[in-house]
């Protein structure tokens, strides 16, 4: 594979992953119509670091030891389970209505959304799969590792843009006000979904 073929290969997988609905996006539209664009966009920065924690352990070759430790990844994915299942669960337990006025001051503070983003994709297997299959089935062994550095950043660039896109939308005054007119249905949806995530992924067969 020619280095453009390489480079256009890794931009492809990486923005579809990107753009497909998941805990992230989940996890970014609940924090942005609850609390704002704020709280959504360093949510959308946690994650993008989060995306650093699969970078790292491929490029120093852990994920030699990923593909043959399968206890390990299953307790990621156990860990990744149980804490969406968590969030999932304070979601449809809440109960203390909003507006945009009252939803100004966020019930979260910065470090606790950028947290909340981080741990969401540090935890998910399924980015461990992503970040280590595209490494090792599209990225050439003897790629400089300067390049291959370069692919990590574009990786964790493409999930902080899609992902601020995502919470500057739904963190806007008109959306958050219409949203949280609805915000006992949209609270059930979205912490279902996040429990239903939280479930398949953890009786998800991961290899």
């Amino acid at each position: 594979m020619t280095p453009l073929a390489e480079l256009l290969a890794v931009a492809t997988i990486t923005i579809l992953a990107v753009i497909s609905p998941g805990p992230d996006f989940a996890m970014v539209t609940r924090n942005s119509y609850l609390f704002g664009r704020r709280t959504g966009l360093l949510c959308a920065l946690g994650i993008a670091l989060g995306v650093q924690v699969h970078v790292a352990y491929t490029m120093f070759g852990v994920s030699l030891l990923m593909r043959h430790a399968h206890g390990l990844l299953s307790v990621i994915k156990v860990i990744g389970a149980a804490y969406l299942i968590w969030i999932g669960l304070q979601t449809l337990r809440n109960r203390t209505p909003l507006t945009v006025d009252t939803a100004s001051a966020p019930a979260i503070s910065g470090l606790a959304a950028l947290r909340m983003g981080f741990l969401t994709n540090a935890l998910n297997p399924k980015t461990t799969l992503f970040v280590v299959s595209t490494y090792t089935q599209v990225v050439n062994a003897h790629t400089p590792s300067a390049v291959q550095f370069g692919y990590g950043l574009f990786m964790s660039a493409a999930h902080l843009a899609w992902f601020s896109f995502v919470a500057w939308s739904f963190g806007s005054e008109t959306l958050r006000s219409a949203m949280l007119k609805r915000q006992r249905l949209l609270d059930g949806v979205i912490g279902t979904t996040l429990c239903g995530l939280g479930v398949a992924l953890g009786l998800s067969n991961l290899g």
